[in-house]
């Protein structure tokens, strides 16, 4: 695949950018070796390779979830900057 000016210029657009005629320069051939990179690995056979879809084949370790009350309502409400008599206050972030 060649890249050129006009395959830029769309990229662009699709992307939302702008580029000074240096940049573009740049990026030209920049993509062409990436199309390079990309036209290297089709190469490759890969016929019997199975697709990788984990990094790794450990498994997290979980616990068990275990309900406790570590600190009770009163004490929690203790040290809030504003507070109804069962309940934080914060300020509205919503509007109408």
């Amino acid at each position: 695949m060649k890249i050129d000016s006009a395959t830029v210029d769309k990229i662009a657009e699709l992307a939302k950018l702008e580029f000074d005629a240096t940049s573009k320069e740049e990026i030209i051939k920049d993509l062409s070796r990436i199309i390079t990179f990309v036209e290297k690995l089709n190469e490759l056979d890969t016929e019997n390779v199975e697709p990788l879809v984990y990094m790794t084949d450990e498994v997290n370790v979980l616990r068990e979830d275990e309900v406790k009350q570590d600190i009770s309502q009163k004490e929690a409400l203790l040290n809030a900057p504003k507070k109804d008599s069962d309940y934080f206050k914060a300020p509205k972030v919503l509007e109408k």
